[in-house]
């Protein structure tokens, strides 16, 4: 048995935490922090950690040899960067290891109607991931339901591989948007934001989310006696 927050751990839900992005995006994050992050991610077997792109080589030097992702954010947190820009920084974070992009769709430029460099954005950032994984973080607390079935419509036309809900700086992850997005488009969903409980997550998978995003990994997967 393990340890968990002091209390003792009788089973680990290994199928959860297999789909599970183990998050750190905090400005004051140290380097000790991204590396108890990553034991964590070994320790409980979480699908990727989520870090903020200047630890990307830390955490991938610490996951080395191990089939846990190297997530890291694009334009974040307010997707409002120049496509350039973005392009830079997912070239570059997979120079460093990333093996999975999560851009900010471009919020204004969607609501503005300029649909065209909303598309631009986005695949700039695909073809600058050069196979890796790219999900679409589209901000859903910010955005009407007809704005959102558009920008998961352009995602698809991008070549992007998911959705994503939110950044968790705005409102978090909801099941109807969730259960909106996956019927709108064949992409996989990845729901995050404000994610704290093992029966929010549950909720989010029945309505068909393939990825949680969370920093509270450890306490949706720990089983404890009661």
């Amino acid at each position: 048995m393990s340890k968990a927050e002091g209390k003792q751990v009788v089973s680990i839900d290994k199928k959860l935490a297999g789909i599970i992005d183990h998050t750190l995006l905090k400005a004051e994050a140290t380097k000790d922090q991204i590396i108890k992050l990553c034991e964590e991610a070994i320790e409980y077997g979480f699908k990727a950690v989520c870090v903020n792109p200047y630890y990307v080589p830390l955490a991938g030097e610490h996951l080395k040899g191990k089939d846990i992702g190297v997530c890291t954010v694009i334009g974040f947190p307010l997707g409002a960067n120049h496509s350039g820009t973005k392009a830079y920084e997912a070239e570059r974070a997979v120079e460093a290891g990333a093996s999975e992009l999560d851009m900010v769709l471009n919020i204004g430029a969607l609501k503005s109607g300029d649909y065209s460099r909303v598309k631009d954005d986005i695949q700039a950032v695909v073809k600058a991931a050069s196979g890796n994984l790219v999900k679409v973080i589209l901000e859903t607390g910010l955005l009407s339901q007809e704005e959102k079935l558009l920008a998961a419509k352009i995602c698809f036309e991008s070549g992007v591989d998911f959705l994503k809900t939110s950044t968790g700086f705005n409102s978090g992850a909801r099941v109807e948007d969730v259960l909106l997005l996956k019927q709108a488009v064949p992409l996989k969903v990845k729901a995050s934001g404000g994610i704290k409980t093992r029966a929010q997550a549950q909720e989010l998978v029945k309505a068909g989310a393939d990825r949680i995003g969370t920093s509270s990994g450890i306490n949706l997967v720990i089983q404890q006696k009661s």
